[in-house]
């Protein structure tokens, strides 16, 4: 017997069946970078239409984490199948580097060093530098996750021609009137000592007292509609912030609401009817006596007196007040809430808010000068108690603003800031209209999520008490202390911020001669003293104006943006902050469509946690697995909900990544000597199971393309990962075996499926490089010479199937048959197989019965079922032969199948059962379709 196993044509290639992505992932990176694959991927596009994809910039602060990662790969992948789909698609990567995120670290660093009184300049040199440190290592590891972009030159919101850019548009907002500047009740952090922003702030339980207490009601004009007696007369206020009662200034009621008058004793109390029953178990009151119920209107403008100070409390009115908790009666203090604001706005309360910057209560304040907000909430209630004004306390758990960086719980506090009004110029209206109708949110709820914030906003507080940042240019009269500022003046000082080698340090640094007009007159007191303005803008506003930094001004953007693609939470943030910059300085929004993903949480759906434990870094996951295992994991999940992480996660994708990278091997090993210049068939030619095969891939390619056009990345990778399984190696592939490994090198047959291979797998390394770009990279440099491409990487190659090779709607649903019996033979041979009566599918000999429309299906021209179906022998013969024990089709009609063992002897060379065998004097042990290629390849 003869060794025939070197007379197979079997694959051949380099291409490794082990990946070793963390050695070779690498190597590959250093190729892209030492050549610009980056520029040459954007060349391929010349001349096409433009995309752009504007990058959310990410603070230069520390590692990057596993949410940034997703982030990062899921705007590369957004890009890379932009460009591969022939659009002009540039990447400009950026971050943020100004902000109490950083100015906080280096704080922290000079405070261990003891230096706690450094000058602004050196401050803010130090900042600098801590931002540019740490954008260079995240630039590194952003690379390192194969993202491709402008790495060499990015943007920072820290270089001279942003902060100019910055500081025009605080300029233009200025010109159309919409900066003002007012004692406004504000988030503050008191220990960061600054102002924050709405996005600045995160919620999370906090425990606080809950305290009832009543604030005589002396008014005569009480007795006009109410039969008490004003001297025993009290109405009932509810507080979790006891500290703000020595800033109460008023109480507010519903117009609306029903209020009973209740005598408990010989005194008389006012609070909401429909929450009478609670409260009075609350105060533990055993019997009272409704007395009357009366409108929260009729109370509108009587004075009651202060709960523990000898000063009026006003009772007014307004909407905000509930029926949820509490009493009805809604203490008010202007200096510290946004509702308890506008209500003191309205009644020309006065906004008092006795606090520094540390939240301490001045010196002023009766009783409790000198103590933080948190001291004085006990010291309250003490008093309460000691003037007998104290009905009730408790302790509640609830949700409760806290600072982002230092996770400390915040307040509302009344300071002089800069404001960008929401009214003015229609700011607001405006906005909405364009979240409305002008821009798409994906997915779609996001467009009610920002709708609301930004419906029910405040007015946008810009300034920030804080050194490391674009500085709000304007100046200060020393005489009278109203601000100045012209849109001509500040645009100018932009121009000088763009030419310095530090940006708006020349703010910092430039005499106050040099930066104040000549002879320039206060407007309001007509001095002449002037200082400038100490706070920084926002940080949300630096990062708001890259769409004027970076997309109008940069050669590889367009303004508006296609896409802006960032975490949920920037509903509140960035989309929301960039939208009121667009809005109010160009008219329209910054961005056509915007895209939000999910948290990442850990395999149980747990929010990760370093005291937990279950914190996950992209660098552990490279190291171990490699930056493609990371790329599938991005693309595998549906990313617009929380997406799940863990080993065992990982493991499975590893698993499925080894399917994907065999496919590949297979085809690559398989058109080692195919040259399409020479052995081509025509499409006329190939025989129908390859084009077929071609249709049902280019089928699944257009799906992968609507999913990429849709974002739905996680499409992309399951069908991806279903052909390989199912359409490639479980069909096609598993079929060819017989035909690329037995026929002659350069028979027609071999050809035919080799031109579908070919065609195959250029398809297949277009879909899958946005995903797995290391390993397309390398498939690409593992191409034969003859096959490969004339471009120096995968993502330069534009390929698209040859439509004449594929079937029509009519030809691929006959197929879709003939598969259907192929799958049902599989089935009738399986037991068989299980019962030891055959070990391979070809030791079978099957016989398919049939009805007549499927008999015709099957006498299709070209068609070979036993190679389709890999037996050794296939008959038809009509339906009404079958024996009783024949195999019965559910799926097919009109089908039943014969099993038997294949007859004759197995030919030594392909393994298929011949009764032919030994014909050929030469070749005894061969059948003759083997014998044949012998004989022609000797």
């Amino acid at each position: 017997m003869s060794n025939y196993k070197k007379t197979l044509h079997l694959p051949r290639t380099k291409f490794p069946m082990k990946a070793n992505l963390t050695q070779n992932e690498p190597k590959i990176l250093k190729f892209w970078q030492d050549n610009d694959i980056y520029s040459d991927m954007v060349k391929a596009n010349e001349g096409h239409d433009r995309y752009t994809l504007h990058d959310g910039p990410p603070y230069a602060n520390a590692h990057i984490h596993l949410g940034t990662a997703m982030n990062k790969v899921l705007k590369d992948i957004v890009v890379k199948s932009k460009n591969m789909k022939g659009l002009k698609a540039e990447y400009v990567p950026g971050w943020d580097c100004h902000g109490l995120p950083i100015e906080y670290k280096v704080g922290q660093e000079l405070k261990e060093k003891g230096k706690t009184d450094l000058p602004p300049l050196t401050i803010r040199k130090i900042c600098r530098d801590y931002a540019a440190k740490w954008q260079k290592i995240q630039s590194k590891e952003f690379e390192r996750l194969g993202v491709l972009g402008t790495w060499d030159n990015p943007y920072l919101t820290m270089k001279p021609e942003y902060e100019a850019a910055t500081t025009r548009e605080l300029g233009n907002f200025m010109g159309e009137g919409s900066v003002v500047r007012n004692k406004k009740p504000i988030y503050w952090c008191n220990s960061c000592k600054t102002a924050l922003a709405e996005a600045e702030v995160e919620y999370a339980p906090h425990t606080s007292p809950s305290i009832f207490v009543r604030f005589a009601l002396r008014d005569e004009k009480v007795t006009k509609f109410l039969p008490v007696d004003p001297a025993k007369t009290y109405v009932c206020i509810w507080t979790t912030t006891p500290w703000t009662l020595p800033s109460n200034m008023a109480i507010a009621l519903h117009k609306d609401y029903d209020y009973a008058c209740v005598k408990v004793n010989d005194e008389f109390y006012i609070l909401a009817d429909k929450l009478l029953e609670d409260c009075a178990a609350k105060f533990g009151w055993e019997s009272y006596e409704k007395l009357a119920v009366v409108k929260g209107s009729e109370f509108e403008g009587l004075k009651a007196t202060h709960c523990f100070y000898d000063r009026d409390s006003l009772m007014v009115l307004a909407d905000y007040v509930t029926l949820e908790s509490g009493t009805g009666c809604v203490h008010t203090a202007p200096g510290h809430g946004p509702d308890d604001y506008m209500t003191g706005y309205r009644y020309g309360l006065e906004i008092y808010s006795p606090l520094n910057d540390e939240g301490r209560f001045l010196p002023t304040v009766e009783f409790f000068g000198g103590l933080t907000v948190d001291d004085a909430n006990p010291k309250v209630i003490e008093k309460l108690e000691e003037v007998g004004n104290l009905l009730a306390q408790q302790k509640i758990s609830h949700s409760y603003p806290h600072c982002w960086r230092c996770k400390k719980p915040v307040i509302y506090r009344a300071t002089t800031q800069w404001f960008i009004s929401m009214e003015n110029n229609d700011l607001r209206k405006k906005s909405l209209k364009a979240i409305d109708e002008d821009v798409q949110w994906i997915p779609a709820w996001g467009r009610g999520r920002i709708h609301n914030m930004v419906e029910m906003r405040p007015d946008w507080c810009i300034s920030r008490q804080r050194t490391w940042g674009v500085p709000i240019t304007a100046l200060l009269c020393e005489d009278c202390g109203e601000a100045w500022f012209s849109k001509e003046w500040v645009l100018g000082l932009a121009e000088k911020m763009a030419q310095h080698p530090t940006g708006c340090d020349y703010w910092f640094e430039a005499p106050l001669e040099e930066i104040v007009p000549s002879d320039l007159k206060c407007p309001h007191c007509g001095g002449q003293h002037w200082k400038k303005e100490n706070n920084i803008l926002d940080v949300w506003f630096d990062s708001g104006t890259s769409f004027s930094a970076v997309v109008e001004q940069r050669d590889e953007t367009v303004f508006p943006a296609d896409l802006y693609l960032e975490g949920s939470d920037q509903h509140r943030g960035w989309f929301h902050s960039s939208l009121l910059a667009s809005m109010g300085t160009r008219g329209k929004a910054p961005y056509k469509s915007v895209l939000t993903h999910g948290y990442v949480v850990d395999g149980e759906g747990k929010k990760m946690s370093k005291s937990v434990g279950n914190v996950v870094a992209p660098q552990e996951i490279i190291d171990k697995y490699g930056a493609d295992i990371l790329r599938m994991w991005v693309s595998s999940e549906n990313y617009q909900a929380d997406v799940r992480v863990s080993d065992d996660i990982l493991k499975r994708l590893v698993d499925a990544y080894r399917r994907i990278r065999n496919t590949i091997r297979f085809i690559l090993g398989n058109i080692n000597d195919f040259d399409p210049a020479q052995h081509a068939v025509k499409a006329a030619d190939m025989l129908p199971v390859d084009r077929y095969a071609m249709t049902l891939i280019n089928d699944m390619h257009e799906q992968i393309s609507k999913a990429y056009d849709d974002f739905e990345f996680h499409r992309v990778y399951h069908t991806v990962h279903n052909m390989c399984i199912t359409e490639l190696s479980a069909f096609y592939l598993d079929i060819l075996k017989d035909r690329l490994y037995v026929s002659a090198a350069n028979s027609h047959e071999r050809r035919s499926a080799q031109t579908a291979l070919w065609q195959i797998m250029l398809q297949f390394l277009s879909d899958i490089a946005p995903v797995v770009s290391f390993t397309a990279e390398e498939t690409f440099s593992h191409l034969p010479e003859a096959v490969r491409p004339d471009v120096p990487t995968v993502f330069a190659m534009r390929f698209a199937m040859d439509k004449e090779y594929l079937m029509d709607e009519e030809e691929k649903n006959t197929w879709d048959t003939i598969t259907a019996i192929r799958s049902e033979i599989q089935k009738a041979i399986e037991p068989q197989r299980k019962d030891g009566v055959v070990g391979h599918s070809l030791d079978t000999a099957i016989t398919v019965y049939a009805n007549e429309e499927l008999i015709d299906i099957l006498n299709t021209t070209d068609l070979d079922l036993r190679e389709l179906c890999i037996v050794s022998q296939i008959h038809v013969a009509e339906l009404a032969e079958a024996p009783e024990d024949a195999y019965t089709s559910t799926e097919v009609e009109g089908l039943r199948i014969g099993v038997a063992q294949a007859k004759g002897e197995k030919c030594q060379r392909c393994w298929v059962y011949c009764e032919e065998l030994g014909t050929d004097a030469e070749h005894p042990d061969l059948c003759p379709r083997c014998a044949a290629v012998m004989k022609a390849e000797a």
